[in-house]
Order: structure tokens, then sequence, then C-alpha cells
């Protein structure tokens, strides 16, 4: 039976505005699986996402609209290889893209091993107290808002005495996703009360169950991860409202090599305590 997505959910999974996906929609380049005649409500299928993954990724690299509708409608692979290897040479010609986007598109248009599947955990968390900044930032900003946002709240814990208790999170509204524009929370958990200085606040996490995935390399391909857990979690009829979650076991404080930063992804589901890992 089909898993569908509401536009909403599939602009989280897919890290597209819903402007961009009714734009989409609206010349044919993807079109949702079903429309109500009488609402208009678009939804989408969850095995659209790796499609929608491909779009976003050509459109990374500067490909055309018309030229990606050419190569998505191509009949054969050598035709869609003739297009893709085309535009792949113009870019290293003009502008020297690097060799991690055209892997990342090369591996999205490899069809997937079945036993390389992901894992996916279904965890309940507890509230825990943290050390927080909370701000509304534009999505193309919050790489360099996370930063700054992660070291004020080390260096403020450093100051007070206070030490970590757990990996640092991150807690993303919707907005962030469906507008590119929306509130953004980064937290450390910490061990004492902590006295509010500059932009960090106190914060107790609430608590969530969340089904997980991890996500191994630099943030730029972070999307995938999210696509194969709301895919899981469409098919399973999981989703509940709420921010989504990131978790941050190895980043740039332990190694500035991006390839080796590891990042657990959650999406708030029903309740799950006592649950095992999960089968994807």
């Amino acid at each position: 039976m089909t898993s569908y997505l509401s536009i909403g959910d599939f602009s989280r999974a897919t890290h597209m505005t819903v402007k961009t996906l009714r734009h989409y929609h609206e010349i044919r380049l993807l079109e949702p699986a079903d429309v109500d005649p009488h609402t208009g409500y678009r939804r989408y299928a969850a095995e659209q996402i790796p499609t929608a993954q491909v779009v976003r990724r050509f459109r990374a690299l500067g490909m055309p609209l018309e030229e990606i509708r050419t190569v998505l409608a191509a009949e054969d692979v050598a035709t869609r290889t003739q297009h893709i290897s085309a535009h792949l040479c113009r870019l290293e010609q003009e502008l020297g893209r690097t060799q991690r986007a055209v892997a990342a598109l090369h591996d999205l248009l490899t069809p997937p091993v079945s036993e390389d599947a992901p894992a996916i955990e279904l965890r309940s968390v507890d509230v825990v107290p943290a050390a927080a900044i909370t701000a509304t930032v534009e999505a193309q900003d919050v790489g360099a808002w996370f930063q700054g946002a992660l070291g004020e709240l080390f260096a403020t814990l450093a100051a007070q005495g206070l030490r970590e208790t757990s990996h640092a999170g991150g807690m993303y509204a919707d907005e962030l996703f469906t507008l590119h524009r929306g509130q953004a929370t980064v937290f450390v958990p910490c061990n004492g009360p902590l006295r509010p200085l500059g932009r960090v606040e106190p914060l107790h996490v609430p608590p969530a169950e969340l089904a997980v995935i991890e996500h191994c390399g630099p943030p730029s391909e972070v999307d995938r991860a999210y696509g194969a857990l709301a895919a899981y979690v469409s098919r399973h009829a999981l989703a509940v409202d709420g921010p989504l979650r990131e978790y941050y076991l190895v980043g740039q404080r332990q190694t500035p090599d991006s390839a080796h930063w590891r990042t657990e992804v959650c999406w708030p589901v029903f309740r799950t305590r006592g649950a095992r890992p999960a089968a994807v």
C-alpha cells in the first residue's frame, strides 16, 4: 500500500520549501502522487523522496529545470547518463564544483542495496536541563549561526564551571524547512543551575518519543538521512507534530574533517517507550 506524506512533511523530508514544491508541480517537474480535486490538497508518496533529492542535487549543481526534466524523462540509462555527463563536464570547466557534490549525485542515482539500508531506532528521551540559545534564522544562515551559538554555549558553561552531561543538540521548527525561515534552538545538557548570560538561557529540553537515524558526513548531505527517516515514519504511520531534533555526536570540536562528523536526526513519533530498535 502506498504511503503518503502531506506537502509539509514532504518539505521537511526533502529540504525543499512548500513554495518550491508547488512551483515544481505547476511546471510538471515533480508532481504530487495525489491531489484532492475539491480542496487542491497535495499528497506525495514516500517513493518520490529519492526523485526529489536528485532534483535538489541537480539544482545545487546549477542544472536548468528543463534539463532536469529531460534527465528524469529519459527512457534509458545511456541517454540519462549522457545528459548528466555533459552537464558535469560544463560544471568542471566553468564552475569547478567539488568532487563531493558529484559523488553525492552519482550515489543518489544508484539503486540502494536493501542490506545497506540505514538502521532506525525508536527512542524515548526524558526531560534534560541544558544551556540553550534560541533564535529565528534563515535556512541559508543556519550553519554559521549554529557554529557561533555552539561556541558561545560551551564558553558559557566553562566560564560558570558547569560540565556537559551529554551531546549537544538542536530543535528545529517546521517553518525552517517549509518556509526556509523559522525558530532554531541549540542546546548543551549541563549539570547545574545556569545563570543567563548574553544569548544563553537555561532550558529544560522536553521529553519526546523519537525515530532516530544516524548521519555520517557533512551537514550538506544530511537531507538523505531526513528522507530515509521520513519514509520510515510515513510507512509506519508514526508521525506527530513537533520540532525535529538533531544530536551532534561528533562535530567540529572533535575533528575538522566533516567526513567523520556524526549526527543523529530525530523525528517525533507516537509513544515508543520500551521499544526495541526498529526494523526498516
